[in-house]
């Protein structure tokens, strides 16, 4: 087993055909196919199901080019950091965010970055926190924001904001962020909220214990995207943290209040790996994605946030 054939099984997998895997790696067709079929007999398994609408991975096949992906992302890193330009810091460096920041975070960052580390090799992603723990987890990030989560033995959690959920609802509806609305009327309403197990569901599931009310649930989606449509469309209210309805407030297509009685809030935490080795380049972006949020926070970009261990911030 190569490098060269890890790279051929990962192309023909995203391909989908060894024909157009053969012109992005720029070699012939009957090469890819010979360390395609040298992989197959070196593992003793199919890797692909040839068919007429092109190459499909088999389970043992997707197995694989999970592995491959990672072992030569891996390689990638380690040639960046190993033949480094003098006097600059380099390397692939991968960000998770959380879906519900990524609006205000990812394009302060990249710029900074591009600007001030043109030798970083940025990747961002963005999902939820419970996706991205796990991409953590699998050594597929170099760190994340998470949230309501502590350090652990595997992870090293750096608090830096925490954020007041809001009830959220169509603009009729009337939703003032000067007047807070009650957990228990908030429930009330039929409501759109992220499906059980998911970070968010807990926060707000807690609440509903605390307070003794119970959520009066129409859909569940794991989509932040579908919760404000279902609420647009007329569907009923939907909970969600102010940094992700903050646009939709000020062109005025929701409508929106702070939950009160009791107060709903959620803590947002920098995370790193305790199993690896943290790069220069990490470094650097977890510096400066740190700096980010607390600029957002310090100058009311971020609705009702506080910064950890400071007094509370402006709302926007």
């Amino acid at each position: 087993m190569d490098v060269r054939q890890l790279r051929a099984l990962v192309t023909v997998a995203e391909a989908g055909s060894v024909t157009r895997a053969a012109e992005l790696l720029h070699l012939v067709q009957p090469a890819v196919t010979r360390q395609i079929r040298t992989l197959e007999q070196e593992l003793g398994v199919a890797l692909f199901e040839r068919t007429r609408q092109g190459m499909q991975l088999t389970a043992a096949g997707t197995t694989m080019v999970e592995r491959a992906r990672r072992a030569l992302n891996e390689l990638e890193r380690a040639r960046a950091e190993i033949r480094p330009t003098p006097g600059v810091v380099g390397g692939i460096v991968s960000v998770g965010l959380l879906d519900s920041a990524t609006s205000l975070l990812a394009e302060p960052l990249a710029s900074a970055i591009l600007r001030d580390h043109p030798g970083i090799d940025l990747r961002l992603l963005t999902a939820y926190s419970g996706h991205l723990q796990h991409w953590l987890d699998d050594g597929d990030l170099d760190l994340t924001l998470l949230y309501n989560l502590s350090s652990t033995p595997s992870l090293n959690a750096q608090p830096l904001v925490r954020e007041r959920l809001w009830a959220v609802a169509s603009p009729s509806a009337g939703l003032r962020a000067e007047h807070p609305v009650p957990f228990e009327e908030a429930v009330s309403h039929p409501l759109v909220v992220p499906a059980a197990g998911h970070g968010l569901r807990t926060v707000i599931d807690a609440a509903a214990a605390q307070a003794r009310a119970e959520l009066n649930l129409v859909v569940q989606t794991n989509s932040m995207h579908v919760q404000k449509q279902l609420v647009l469309a007329g569907h009923g209210w939907t909970i969600l943290p102010g940094i992700g309805i903050a646009e939709d407030v000020a062109n005025g297509s929701l409508s929106a209040a702070p939950l009160g009685e009791p107060e709903v809030w959620r803590s947002i935490v920098l995370c790193t790996s305790r199993a690896g080795r943290v790069t220069p380049a990490a470094e650097v972006v977890a510096k400066e994605l740190s700096r980010q949020i607390h600029a957002a926070v310090r100058q009311g970009r971020w609705p009702s946030a506080e910064l950890h261990g400071a007094g509370p911030a402006k709302d926007a």
